[in-house]
């Protein structure tokens, strides 16, 4: 049994109510943005706005420190200064940049959404009994897309609020199952095929 995996489950039941703790705190933060997706869509593009100019700056320090004979300047200054832009036309915009990150997660489902199908086409004669699920996965994709675009430009102003106030408030509902079962927690067994 490898040994991450034992000191984890100690971890975690060592540690359980500040696990239950933060399982909480994740699903009030997941509801405030499952009720306020406008709001949560704001906050994730402006923070990405800020996570774009700080890496521009430190893509820009580290550039000129290396010095233009450093392989691969000129290209590590030009992603640096991209990185700049992008991150200043999020702040500068806020609006059109949640439109444009709405778009960009359209994209990524639908390229997602077909290589999945693409895949599960494949594989149906190698895995005959997964295959399905994996096609059924590409479709909710393509579907969420289809959705999104659908209400379209409207949609810009909440889905990316209420995707991440989703994924807050399952992955608080998780962490608060792990920590009320961890007490439970014996021995962690790893089961090879």
């Amino acid at each position: 049994m490898p040994a991450s995996l034992t000191m984890d489950a100690e971890a975690l039941k060592k540690y359980r109510t500040w696990y239950m703790i933060y399982g909480i705190a994740l699903i009030a933060l997941g509801l405030f943005a499952i009720a306020m997706p406008n709001v949560a869509t704001l906050a994730v593009e402006l923070m990405v706005g800020w996570l774009l100019v700080i890496g521009g700056v430190f893509g820009l320090i580290a550039s000129f420190s290396g010095g233009q004979s450093t392989p691969g300047f000129w290209w590590n200054l030009l992603v640096a200064v991209l990185y700049l832009l992008a991150g200043v036309a999020l702040l500068w915009h806020p609006v059109a940049g949640a439109v444009t990150l709405t778009l960009i997660l359209v994209a990524y489902l639908i390229a997602g959404g077909i290589t999945k199908a693409v895949m599960s086409v494949n594989l149906r004669n190698v895995i005959p009994k997964a295959w399905g699920w994996m096609l059924f996965s590409a479709l909710v994709d393509i579907a969420l897309a289809v959705l999104i675009l659908s209400g379209w430009p409207g949609s810009a102003g909440w889905v990316i609020g209420l995707l991440v106030g989703i994924n807050l408030l399952m992955t608080g509902v998780a962490l608060v199952i792990a920590s009320i079962y961890s007490r439970d927690i014996t021995q962690v067994t790893v089961r090879t095929a």
